[in-house]
């Protein structure tokens, strides 16, 4: 049986958004800067104090949910959130805590995990929410070794003690472990939580002002090390602020969210957990992954909880429509409050798009827009945002109120830069890293490439473009743009794939490693393909046969070298978000993807190609 766990939305549910508008500046060296001509409002001077206003006016109100061992919500009201926080801070300055004696969290997304670096965060104490990988998957465990010794924490959490124990057993013994439970290994979380909370919580907060290190997020470290960029309080709350002009309606809605997308990285850490605290909202913390089988428990929640808005990457928004497209009843559930759908800076493929628009049209009551933005770990994370109706898919907005973005030639691409106050100071201990970040007038070199999706009304948005240094050289010469190949590939073997690595780097030819879209392929199969493993489904010649098709379909309007793709291998092992295939910003990671899967790109280009391999 399906039951609704989350309450309707209070107020009008009908979408107000600021107008679509931008003004361009013309730089002498062709690129052009576009900025929000609707200026940055006053905004928090740290997130503390955005708990005291949910507190003081929505005392009763659900915060933060999560499952318990026994399948039932365990929920923390404002109030109740308010207190646990503040006794939290007493206990970290009773250690005598302060912005050089960070927190590091090593946990998954929970309530305590939320609660603790609220605690730290409002009076001065940085948090290191540390990628779970780090200390479960990673068997050298060098990344963490390299985030401890960067950070020096004073303090570590691990809300499973016995899930990190072998990492732990690699730091420093004199580090002082906080866990849920009672042992002589470790403080209690409870300890923490029950100290009573005196004069000093409230001085130290007076002192803690935008310029305070919030925390230090580390980027995925695809190459090298990880990196720590710092999170001002400034930069969280401007950004907060910047999104809250933008979506207008929105505010007063107390907005009812499920999400899975873990807090030791940018999107899910600052753009969800913040929107939610800043709009009095409930966050539903889900266990689920855009993964085959942990999508399970993600359907599981969002049949019990109604979300107003729902978030996820491309991925696990295909896996979202594939279980919509089989339960009309789940459907109802879903769409009853949905206001918004936004996903991350890559482009949705047309087909998947057109799949939600038309869900969304069968059972919401009410008008659900798809929107998407873009940003970074050093952006706090938005810079640009999708706040009108009826927008080009793959757009990735407009520049948000504070925000400019620089285009600057590169190649046969616009570079993108950033300048704005949700923009990092720079990266913790790394001074030269820093340096080579910024341009002489102050902007955030960010990698990424885009362009006016409409030269002649810029208002219509911007294209995120790829990244300007996925983009590579054929054996011949030729430049090969990655961005558009890719988005255009998946267009043309709609359903069949879900996502694709484009590979051809100093080779003759374009060849792509193909995720497919299971559902999809096992309906054209015989007899629907029921319990046929992914395997199988790949190597069944019925439907390789209709991937060539489509494929030689595509090369037929596609011609040219820099486009035209001449072999696909199927994979059968699903992107890694621990492996960095899955970006903090919800794309494939290009070069994550082609390295973690070498042996697989010398099989695609193999002479003469293996039986496995598609042949345009």
């Amino acid at each position: 049986m399906v039951t609704e766990e989350g309450a309707a939305p209070k107020g009008d549910p009908s979408l107000e958004f600021a107008p679509a508008e931008v003004k361009i500046e013309h730089c002498a060296d062709g690129g052009m800067i576009l900025r929000s001509p609707q200026p940055l409002l006053n905004y928090e001077r740290q997130i503390g104090n955005v708990v005291r206003k949910a507190d003081a006016e929505v005392p009763q109100q659900v915060f933060l949910a999560e499952r318990k061992a026994t399948g039932e919500w365990r929920k923390v009201t404002f109030a109740e959130a308010r207190k646990i926080i503040d006794s939290i801070s007493q206990s970290l300055l009773d250690r005598k805590m302060g912005q050089d004696d960070p927190v590091m969290i090593l946990s998954q997304n929970s309530i305590n995990h939320a609660l603790l670096a609220l605690g730290a965060m409002q009076i001065g104490v940085p948090v290191v929410p540390v990628s779970v990988a780090y200390s479960t998957v990673s068997t050298d465990y060098a990344k963490l070794k390299h985030v401890v010794d960067l950070t020096r924490p004073r303090l570590v959490f691990a809300e499973n003690f016995e899930q990190f124990a072998s990492a732990l057993a690699t730091l420093d013994s004199s580090l002082e472990v906080a866990s849920v439970g009672s042992s002589t290994s470790f403080t209690s979380f409870g300890d923490l939580t029950s100290v009573v909370p005196g004069p000093q919580v409230e001085e130290a907060f007076s002192r803690v002002d935008a310029d305070f290190v919030a925390k230090y997020l580390f980027t995925s470290g695809s190459t090298g090390m990880p990196k720590g960029v710092i999170n001002t309080q400034k930069m969280i709350c401007a950004n907060q602020q910047m999104i809250a002009q933008t979506r207008v309606s929105l505010d007063p809605h107390f907005p009812v969210v499920v999400d899975w997308l873990p807090w030791n990285h940018t999107m899910g850490g600052n753009g969800i957990f913040n929107y939610v605290l800043w709009n009095q909202g409930t966050l539903y913390i889900d266990a689920g992954r855009p993964l085959p089988g942990m999508f399970d428990e993600t359907i599981k929640n969002l049949s019990e909880v109604s979300p107003t808005v729902y978030y996820n990457v491309p991925a696990g928004l295909n896996l979202l429509v594939q279980a919509l497209e089989k339960d009309e009843e789940f459907c109802r559930i879903f769409f009853r409050n949905l206001t918004f759908i936004g996903y991350g800076g890559a482009s949705l493929p047309q087909d998947l798009w057109d799949r939600i628009e038309e869900l969304g049209k069968r059972f919401a009551p009410n008008e659900v827009v798809i929107v998407s933005g873009w940003g970074a770990t050093e952006t706090a994370p938005t810079i640009t945002q999708v706040h009108w109706r009826d927008p080009i898919p793959g757009v990735i907005g407009l520049p948000l109120p504070g925000a400019e973005v620089k285009f600057l030639p590169n190649g046969s691409k616009l570079e993108m830069r950033v300048r704005g106050p949700m923009v990092t100071p720079g990266y913790l201990g790394r001074p030269d890293l820093t340096r080579a970040a910024f341009d002489e007038d102050g902007f955030y070199k960010i990698g990424d490439a885009g362009r006016l999706a409409d030269p002649d009304d810029p208002t219509k948005g911007i294209f995120f473009d790829g990244r300007v240094s996925e983009n590579f050289k054929l054996s011949t010469g030729t430049w090969v743009t990655v961005g558009p190949v890719r988005i255009n590939l998946l267009a043309a073997l709609s359903p069949y794939l879900s996502d694709a690595l484009i590979a051809g780097e100093n080779r003759d030819f374009l060849g792509v490693l193909a995720w497919p879209n299971v559902d999809a392929c096992k309906v054209h199969l015989d007899g629907g393909g029921e319990g046929v493993a992914v395997e199988d489904i790949v190597s069944n010649e019925s439907l390789r046969e209709k991937i060539r098709e489509c494929l030689t379909q595509y090369n037929n309007l596609n011609s040219g070298s820099s486009v035209r793709v001449q072999r696909v291998l199927l994979l059968t092992e699903p992107p890694s978000f621990d492996g960095n295939e899955i970006t903090d910003k919800g794309y494939i990671n290009q070069s994550a993807g082609l390295q973690r899967r070498a042996s697989l790109v010398q099989a695609l280009f193999a002479e003469p190609p293996g039986g496995e391999v598609i042949v345009a």
